[in-house]
């Protein structure tokens, strides 16, 4: 009798035992198929930060409006256009939701069909950014790019915030900023970083010194 009631004992630990294993092997394997699912998302998704599960090339956007004023959010592409004296002359469509990623492929696909590159490029304030500046200066194409604080920086708001770089006059040989007290921000330091593909360089400038400065609290 005390035999067997060691037995049963030992085989109850072991249906435990064994329990507390598979039931420890399954949650990996539920971990192992989420991770590769999860992988498979993030490599359909690229750059994006989301895709239609029916077209994977699809991207969800925000749509213009409906005539009840419901802000749309769905899958679709952005659509782009070039136009060389009122002609349409290409038509691609991007899963980017952002036009300022597209105009260099853009212009590289132009490049490719028509065997020859846009001397000038006209795109509206959507297109800035200084990556495209950068290439459209390496492919020695002339832009005209509305900068997108165009508007903002004619408004007196704007002009009277002295503490912006904008509104200070700049010395190209003594590479310094005048602010508006009459002090000098010679360069501090810069920095060179390789973005997208190009070498982009960031200059800091800072003041000698604010002590006593009255415009310190605006302009800080």
């Amino acid at each position: 009798m005390v035999y067997s009631l060691f037995l049963s004992n030992l085989l109850l630990q072991h249906s435990l035992k064994t329990s507390i294993l598979q039931k420890s092997i399954e949650t990996l394997e539920d971990y192992l198929d989420r991770l590769k699912k999860y992988n498979h998302q993030i490599h359909i998704c690229g750059k994006r930060n989301s895709y239609s599960k029916t077209d994977e090339d699809a991207t969800f956007m925000r749509m213009k409006e409906d005539h009840m004023r419901n802000g749309q959010l769905k899958p679709g592409y952005n659509v782009q256009l070039a136009v060389n004296s009122e002609y349409i002359t290409g038509i691609e469509a991007f899963s980017d939701r952002s036009d300022v990623k597209t105009l260099k492929p853009f212009l590289q696909r132009l490049e490719e069909f028509h065997h020859t590159r846009y001397e000038e490029v006209v795109a509206d304030a959507g297109y800035e950014s200084l990556e495209n500046y950068l290439y459209l200066d390496s492919t020695d194409q002339v832009c005209f790019i509305k900068p997108t604080n165009y508007d903002q920086k004619k408004s007196k708001k704007f002009q009277k915030q002295i503490g912006r770089v904008e509104n200070m006059a700049y010395d190209p040989e003594e590479d310094c900023f005048t602010c508006a007290q009459g002090r000098k921000l010679p360069l501090f330091r810069e920095r060179t970083e390789e973005k997208d593909g190009q070498l982009v360089s960031t200059a800091w400038y800072r003041c000698e010194s604010c002590a006593g400065c009255p415009c310190r609290s605006q302009c800080c």
